[in-house]
Protein backbone atom coordinates (compact mmCIF):
# COMPACT_ATOMS: atom_id res chain seq x y z
CA UNK A 1 0.00 0.00 0.00
CA UNK A 2 2.95 2.15 0.78
CA UNK A 3 4.70 1.83 -2.06
CA UNK A 4 1.70 2.35 -4.35
CA UNK A 5 0.77 5.57 -2.62
CA UNK A 6 4.67 6.49 -3.36
CA UNK A 7 4.31 5.66 -6.80
CA UNK A 8 0.57 7.63 -7.14
CA UNK A 9 1.92 10.94 -5.25
CA UNK A 10 5.36 10.77 -7.57
CA UNK A 11 2.84 10.63 -10.58
CA UNK A 12 0.65 13.48 -8.73
CA UNK A 13 3.73 15.74 -8.91
CA UNK A 14 5.21 14.75 -12.03
CA UNK A 15 1.63 15.48 -14.31
CA UNK A 16 1.79 18.95 -11.90
CA UNK A 17 5.11 19.52 -13.47
CA UNK A 18 4.05 18.90 -16.89
CA UNK A 19 0.78 20.97 -16.51
CA UNK A 20 3.06 23.67 -15.36
CA UNK A 21 5.39 23.74 -18.01
CA UNK A 22 2.63 23.52 -20.99
CA UNK A 23 0.78 26.59 -19.11
CA UNK A 24 3.19 28.75 -19.65
CA UNK A 25 2.72 31.03 -22.94
CA UNK A 26 4.38 30.85 -26.08
CA UNK A 27 8.24 30.20 -26.03
CA UNK A 28 9.81 33.49 -26.29
CA UNK A 29 12.17 32.56 -29.00
CA UNK A 30 8.45 32.35 -30.97
CA UNK A 31 8.47 36.18 -30.14
CA UNK A 32 11.30 37.89 -30.24
CA UNK A 33 12.29 40.28 -33.19
CA UNK A 34 15.79 39.94 -34.80
CA UNK A 35 17.25 37.85 -32.82
CA UNK A 36 21.29 37.54 -33.02
CA UNK A 37 23.60 35.25 -34.55
CA UNK A 38 25.85 36.05 -32.03
CA UNK A 39 24.83 37.47 -28.40
CA UNK A 40 28.70 38.72 -28.21
CA UNK A 41 27.85 41.65 -30.79
CA UNK A 42 26.45 44.55 -29.33
CA UNK A 43 26.45 46.85 -32.23
CA UNK A 44 26.11 46.34 -35.74
CA UNK A 45 25.75 47.73 -39.27
CA UNK A 46 22.90 47.42 -41.58
CA UNK A 47 23.29 48.58 -45.07
CA UNK A 48 20.09 49.43 -46.76
CA UNK A 49 19.65 49.41 -50.61
CA UNK A 50 17.87 52.47 -51.30
CA UNK A 51 13.97 51.07 -51.53
CA UNK A 52 12.98 51.48 -55.33
CA UNK A 53 10.57 54.54 -56.13
CA UNK A 54 7.27 53.07 -56.97
CA UNK A 55 6.51 54.02 -60.83
CA UNK A 56 3.13 54.50 -61.74
CA UNK A 57 0.58 51.81 -63.17
CA UNK A 58 -2.80 51.89 -64.80
CA UNK A 59 -5.59 52.90 -62.49
CA UNK A 60 -3.68 54.43 -59.63
CA UNK A 61 -4.84 58.04 -58.28
CA UNK A 62 -2.42 60.50 -58.13
CA UNK A 63 -2.55 64.23 -56.45
CA UNK A 64 -1.87 67.02 -58.50
CA UNK A 65 -2.40 70.64 -57.59
CA UNK A 66 -0.60 74.05 -58.94
CA UNK A 67 0.00 76.86 -57.11
CA UNK A 68 0.61 80.38 -58.61
CA UNK A 69 0.06 83.84 -57.81
CA UNK A 70 -2.90 83.76 -60.43
CA UNK A 71 -5.62 83.33 -58.33
CA UNK A 72 -8.00 82.74 -61.19
CA UNK A 73 -5.33 80.40 -62.45
CA UNK A 74 -5.44 78.65 -59.27
CA UNK A 75 -9.12 77.80 -59.63
CA UNK A 76 -8.67 76.62 -63.31
CA UNK A 77 -5.86 74.48 -63.08
CA UNK A 78 -6.75 72.55 -59.59
CA UNK A 79 -9.71 70.62 -59.18
CA UNK A 80 -12.29 72.08 -56.75
CA UNK A 81 -14.62 69.98 -54.63
CA UNK A 82 -17.34 72.44 -52.78
CA UNK A 83 -14.40 75.05 -51.96
CA UNK A 84 -11.15 76.80 -52.55
CA UNK A 85 -10.22 76.36 -48.82
CA UNK A 86 -6.84 74.88 -48.86
CA UNK A 87 -7.53 72.96 -45.86
CA UNK A 88 -10.73 70.83 -47.37
CA UNK A 89 -7.75 68.46 -49.18
CA UNK A 90 -6.94 67.47 -45.86
CA UNK A 91 -9.10 64.23 -45.42
CA UNK A 92 -8.97 61.12 -47.46
CA UNK A 93 -12.15 61.56 -49.45
CA UNK A 94 -11.76 64.93 -50.67
CA UNK A 95 -8.05 63.92 -51.97
CA UNK A 96 -9.62 61.14 -53.92
CA UNK A 97 -12.22 63.49 -55.30
CA UNK A 98 -9.43 66.18 -56.17
CA UNK A 99 -7.11 63.47 -57.45
CA UNK A 100 -6.54 62.30 -61.30
CA UNK A 101 -7.18 58.79 -61.89
CA UNK A 102 -4.55 56.97 -64.19
CA UNK A 103 -6.52 55.39 -67.66
CA UNK A 104 -6.22 51.69 -68.63
CA UNK A 105 -3.52 52.74 -70.81
CA UNK A 106 -1.39 55.21 -68.46
CA UNK A 107 -2.96 59.06 -69.17
CA UNK A 108 -4.04 60.95 -67.26
CA UNK A 109 -6.13 64.31 -68.68
CA UNK A 110 -4.74 67.89 -66.89
CA UNK A 111 -6.46 70.98 -67.86
CA UNK A 112 -5.45 72.66 -71.05
CA UNK A 113 -2.24 70.75 -71.35
CA UNK A 114 -4.65 67.63 -72.48
CA UNK A 115 -3.22 63.75 -72.11
CA UNK A 116 -0.46 63.23 -70.31
CA UNK A 117 1.31 59.85 -70.17
CA UNK A 118 2.49 58.64 -66.91
CA UNK A 119 2.42 55.20 -67.07
CA UNK A 120 6.11 53.31 -64.96
CA UNK A 121 7.01 57.32 -63.69
CA UNK A 122 7.78 57.67 -60.49
CA UNK A 123 6.24 60.72 -58.46
CA UNK A 124 9.34 62.89 -58.84
CA UNK A 125 9.39 62.46 -62.94
CA UNK A 126 5.38 63.11 -63.39
CA UNK A 127 5.90 66.64 -60.68
CA UNK A 128 9.17 67.22 -63.52
CA UNK A 129 6.85 66.64 -66.38
CA UNK A 130 4.11 68.55 -65.52
CA UNK A 131 5.88 71.43 -64.58
CA UNK A 132 7.86 71.76 -67.55
CA UNK A 133 4.54 71.42 -69.19
CA UNK A 134 2.28 73.88 -67.07
CA UNK A 135 5.31 76.40 -67.00
CA UNK A 136 4.78 77.39 -70.75
CA UNK A 137 1.52 78.62 -70.21
CA UNK A 138 2.12 79.97 -66.40
CA UNK A 139 4.91 81.92 -64.52
CA UNK A 140 6.07 81.34 -60.89
CA UNK A 141 4.34 78.45 -60.51
CA UNK A 142 4.87 75.56 -58.49
CA UNK A 143 3.65 72.12 -59.00
CA UNK A 144 2.83 69.65 -55.96
CA UNK A 145 2.30 65.76 -56.91
CA UNK A 146 1.72 63.14 -54.24
CA UNK A 147 0.36 59.49 -54.74
CA UNK A 148 -3.34 58.98 -53.34
CA UNK A 149 -3.76 54.96 -53.13
CA UNK A 150 -0.38 54.63 -51.15
CA UNK A 151 -2.11 52.10 -48.80
CA UNK A 152 -1.22 48.72 -47.26
CA UNK A 153 -3.05 46.25 -45.91
CA UNK A 154 -2.19 43.94 -42.55
CA UNK A 155 -3.83 40.77 -41.77
CA UNK A 156 -4.09 38.08 -40.12
CA UNK A 157 -2.23 37.71 -36.33
CA UNK A 158 -1.88 41.24 -35.20
CA UNK A 159 -4.18 43.32 -32.57
CA UNK A 160 -5.04 45.20 -35.01
CA UNK A 161 -5.82 44.01 -38.23
CA UNK A 162 -7.14 46.54 -41.34
CA UNK A 163 -5.95 48.75 -44.24
CA UNK A 164 -3.81 51.89 -43.30
CA UNK A 165 -3.22 54.55 -45.63
CA UNK A 166 0.48 55.82 -45.36
CA UNK A 167 1.31 59.68 -45.68
CA UNK A 168 4.71 59.56 -46.34
CA UNK A 169 7.11 58.81 -49.22
CA UNK A 170 8.37 55.42 -47.87
CA UNK A 171 7.43 53.15 -44.96
CA UNK A 172 9.53 50.16 -43.47
CA UNK A 173 7.91 46.66 -42.13
CA UNK A 174 8.32 47.69 -38.34
CA UNK A 175 6.66 51.12 -39.06
CA UNK A 176 3.74 48.86 -40.61
CA UNK A 177 4.00 46.40 -38.04
CA UNK A 178 3.38 48.90 -35.55
CA UNK A 179 0.10 50.57 -37.85
CA UNK A 180 -1.41 47.12 -36.64
CA UNK A 181 -0.26 47.45 -32.86
CA UNK A 182 2.43 44.59 -33.33
CA UNK A 183 1.98 41.12 -33.79
CA UNK A 184 -0.17 39.12 -31.34
CA UNK A 185 1.83 36.16 -28.95
CA UNK A 186 0.42 33.71 -31.63
CA UNK A 187 1.59 35.08 -34.71
CA UNK A 188 4.08 33.09 -36.67
CA UNK A 189 7.22 35.72 -37.23
CA UNK A 190 9.66 33.44 -38.27
CA UNK A 191 7.07 32.95 -41.74
CA UNK A 192 5.83 36.32 -42.41
CA UNK A 193 4.20 36.75 -46.14
CA UNK A 194 4.47 39.70 -48.20
CA UNK A 195 2.28 40.40 -50.99
CA UNK A 196 2.97 42.63 -53.65
CA UNK A 197 1.60 43.76 -56.82
CA UNK A 198 3.46 44.17 -59.86
CA UNK A 199 2.67 45.05 -63.56
CA UNK A 200 3.25 41.29 -64.13
CA UNK A 201 0.62 40.23 -61.25
CA UNK A 202 0.71 39.45 -57.48
CA UNK A 203 4.33 38.15 -55.84
CA UNK A 204 4.76 36.61 -53.06
CA UNK A 205 7.29 36.54 -50.51
CA UNK A 206 8.40 34.76 -47.03
CA UNK A 207 10.12 36.78 -44.41
CA UNK A 208 11.40 36.01 -41.20
CA UNK A 209 11.15 38.58 -38.67
CA UNK A 210 13.11 36.54 -36.27
CA UNK A 211 16.33 37.22 -37.86
CA UNK A 212 18.73 40.30 -37.77
CA UNK A 213 19.78 39.61 -41.81
CA UNK A 214 15.73 40.39 -42.30
CA UNK A 215 16.98 44.36 -42.06
CA UNK A 216 18.66 43.74 -45.22
CA UNK A 217 16.09 42.53 -47.36
CA UNK A 218 15.10 44.24 -50.27
CA UNK A 219 11.29 43.92 -48.86
CA UNK A 220 12.19 45.37 -45.71
CA UNK A 221 10.55 48.68 -47.30
CA UNK A 222 7.17 48.36 -48.23
CA UNK A 223 5.29 49.80 -51.76
CA UNK A 224 2.03 51.14 -52.23
CA UNK A 225 -0.64 48.33 -52.27
CA UNK A 226 1.34 46.11 -50.48
CA UNK A 227 -0.48 42.83 -48.33
CA UNK A 228 1.32 41.69 -45.04
CA UNK A 229 -0.41 38.54 -43.74
CA UNK A 230 0.60 36.83 -40.23
CA UNK A 231 -0.25 33.21 -39.99
CA UNK A 232 -0.96 31.71 -36.94
CA UNK A 233 1.22 29.28 -34.52
CA UNK A 234 0.04 25.79 -34.19
CA UNK A 235 -0.05 27.00 -29.92
CA UNK A 236 -3.60 28.76 -31.36
CA UNK A 237 -5.07 25.56 -32.57
CA UNK A 238 -4.61 24.28 -28.83
CA UNK A 239 -5.69 27.47 -27.44
CA UNK A 240 -2.55 27.63 -25.00
CA UNK A 241 -1.83 31.25 -24.22
CA UNK A 242 -2.28 33.89 -21.86
CA UNK A 243 -6.06 33.86 -21.71
CA UNK A 244 -6.30 30.43 -21.13
CA UNK A 245 -7.66 29.93 -17.81
CA UNK A 246 -4.67 27.78 -16.82
CA UNK A 247 -5.19 28.93 -13.03
CA UNK A 248 -8.52 26.84 -12.85
CA UNK A 249 -7.32 23.51 -15.16
CA UNK A 250 -4.40 23.29 -12.38
CA UNK A 251 -6.23 23.96 -9.57
CA UNK A 252 -8.69 21.52 -10.02
CA UNK A 253 -5.73 18.78 -11.62
CA UNK A 254 -4.73 19.58 -7.96
CA UNK A 255 -7.28 18.53 -6.27
CA UNK A 256 -8.44 15.69 -8.11
CA UNK A 257 -4.73 14.24 -7.39
CA UNK A 258 -4.62 14.97 -4.04
CA UNK A 259 -8.18 13.51 -3.25
CA UNK A 260 -7.33 10.20 -5.63
CA UNK A 261 -4.06 9.82 -3.08
CA UNK A 262 -6.18 10.43 0.08
CA UNK A 263 -8.61 7.99 -1.17
CA UNK A 264 -5.95 5.06 -2.06
CA UNK A 265 -4.14 5.91 1.72
CA UNK A 266 -7.09 4.63 3.18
Amino acid sequence: MKHTLKMLTRAAFLLLAITILFSSCVPQKKILYLQKQQEKDTASLYTHKHPPDYRIQPRDNVYIRLFTLDEKSNLYFNKQSGSSNYNDYANDASIYLNSYSVSPDGYIDFPVVGKIMIKDLTVSQVKDVLQKLVDEYLKETVVVVKMVNFKITIVGEVNHPGEFTIYADKINFFEAISLANDITEFGNRNKVHLIRQTPGGSRAYTLDMTSDSFLKSDQFYLQPNDIIYIQPLGYKRWGLGSTFPWAIVIAAISTGLLLITYAKSL
